[in-house]
């Protein structure tokens, strides 16, 4: 079995700058971590490798820092690692993203099954994922709730649906995004920290992949852009009224009405 769990690194606060020319989030500089969502994702994988056995890659894009939260899914039973880097990706919308790492699976093997979180926390588009299959000509299954059965070319899953859970079953090759809490993820092992301190992390960039067209990858292959990005404003007046609760009641209409939300 030769699995696939795609990663990314993302920012580990809230107080992220934004670049005013791109829209981008500038991620330089700045604490980072591995996508929550993706701990669900790295379990998953460890669970059918543990049942079926078989090898698991984890694939990520980023700047060269990015090793970091591959060497932190080695320490959760991943065994292989690879990382997309290179100028000419950065500013990527979620197609030009999801364009990117399905060539990057292409140049690095032939998965049986590629695992993905349900969503990134900088991003919370949902559709990366998706739109891997798709360029991939694979089959895709989206809000995984629970793995029924691995079986020899195929899986059974059951997937989240807006009023129901359906019970589907996906041959390989396939791609799946799961839910949040499908397992609990493990924690990081000392040991497998150990063993896997010198294991090699190669790099890939756009001259690697098979199709080297700078207008298919970054900023210039994303076909959304963002016009402008900010953070919430903050406001944390506040007023006191001691009236009877009539009063007060009548005051709450008129004050949301003043502020327009009735």
């Amino acid at each position: 079995m030769n699995i696939f769990v795609c990663i990314k690194q993302v920012p580990g606060t809230t107080e992220v700058q934004v670049d005013e020319k791109t829209g981008v989030l500038k991620r330089d500089g700045i604490d980072s971590k591995m996508n929550p969502y993706d701990l669900y994702a790295i379990e998953t994988a460890v669970k059918i490798k543990e049942e079926k056995g078989g090898k698991i890659t984890a694939i990520s894009m980023g700047p060269p820092q990015a090793t970091d939260v591959i060497k932190e899914a080695f320490m959760m039973g991943v065994d292989e690692g690879a990382l997309l880097t290179d100028r000419k990706f950065a500013g990527a919308d979620v197609l030009a993203t999801a364009y990117t790492i399905a060539q990057g699976v292409k140049k690095i093997g032939n998965p049986d099954i590629i695992i993905c979180g349900k969503m990134t926390t900088d991003g919370d588009t949902a559709q990366v994922g998706p739109e891997m299959a798709e360029f991939l000509n694979i089959p895709h299954v989206a809000n995984v709730l629970s793995i029924v059965e691995v079986k020899e070319n195929s899986l059974i899953l059951e997937m989240d649906m807006p009023n129901t859970v359906e019970v589907v079953e996906v041959n390989y090759p396939c791609l799946i995004t799961v839910e949040k809490d499908i397992f609990q993820p493990r924690l990081p092992s000392f040991k497998l920290k150990l063993s896997s301190t010198d294991r090699e992390i190669p790099f890939f960039s756009m001259d690697s992949f098979d199709d080297k067209d700078e207008n298919n990858y970054g900023l210039n292959g994303s076909p959304t852009q963002v016009k402008r990005i900010f953070p919430p404003e903050s406001n944390v007046d506040h007023e006191i009224w001691k009236e009877e609760s009539c009063e007060i009641v009548d005051k709450l209409f008129n004050k949301l009405k003043e502020l327009k939300f009735v």
